[in-house]
């Protein structure tokens, strides 16, 4: 088995990367049977990212912090447990964002799509569901769309739903809303497309964030699932991914 081991610039990732090319040889990205990444959270997006079209599973590794999305990190049986690993395919985001200026921008996001007030205003946002017109004007610091794998990240810092993996739904949640006072968000089909109306922009400026990427002063964004683009992800048998989602429905 061919690995490709790749870290964050953290001097724990750093040092684990060596050890680790040390034990088990390493080959460029293109040529691996698996890409090994050793980091945080952060920088394993960063690894799917790069990841998109190549068609690697990825397995992480964690030496960041919170490691939601990451195996522990171990240095022997590394081989063994790629072998008993089991995949989770995950489906990104893709944005279509019109600038003021008229500059259009697409981006991918494999935890959500963000969209904030760029001023000290409350940002006022018409908001669209396949077409029809669901809220005529959220005023609010922002609203998101988030992904299954992503509902435990952002979303739920903004009190979002956990999603269960094989729900087949995407979460949409405010972020600090402030009318209408009681929406609290709400559950759309994994194929819905989703489009946001910045009012008066001018006045009211508004940016998106795909993942890490920022886009400033959008007047419309276009959200929707991108089920042509598969990133495999590897976790360990008695840990994976779905039982982590599950587990932080329950969590003190």
């Amino acid at each position: 088995m061919a690995l490709a081991f790749v870290a964050a610039n953290t001097d724990e990732a750093r040092e684990a990367q060596k050890i680790l090319c040390e034990r088990y040889g390493s080959v460029a990205p293109t040529r691996a049977d698996v890409i090994v990444a050793l980091g945080g959270d952060g920088y394993m997006l960063e690894t799917l990212r790069a990841a998109i079209g190549a068609g690697k599973p990825i397995y992480g590794m964690n030496r960041g912090t919170v490691g939601f999305l990451m195996n522990e990190f171990r240095e022997e049986g590394l081989i063994e447990r790629l072998h008993k690993a089991q995949p989770v395919t995950l489906h990104p985001l893709r944005m279509h964002a019109i600038c003021r200026d008229g500059t259009r921008v697409e981006g991918l996001a494999i935890n959500e799509v963000s969209l904030f007030r760029a001023s000290a205003q409350a940002a006022k946002i018409r908001i669209s569901v396949d077409g029809r017109e669901r809220l005529a004007e959220l005023v609010c610091d922002g609203v998101l769309v988030a992904t299954p794998a992503g509902s435990t990240a952002y979303n739920l810092s903004a009190h979002g739903p956990i999603i269960p993996l094989g729900a087949n739904v995407l979460a949409l949640t405010p972020i600090s809303a402030f009318r209408p006072r009681r929406w609290r968000g709400a559950l759309l089909p994994r194929g819905a497309v989703i489009h946001f109306e910045t009012i008066r922009p001018e006045k009211r400026p508004i940016n998106a964030v795909a993942d890490v990427m920022e886009v400033h002063d959008v007047i419309e964004v276009e959200v929707r699932e991108d089920r042509d683009v598969e990133l495999t992800v590897l976790y360990d048998p008695e840990h994976n991914l779905e039982e982590r989602v599950l587990m932080e429905q329950f969590a003190p």
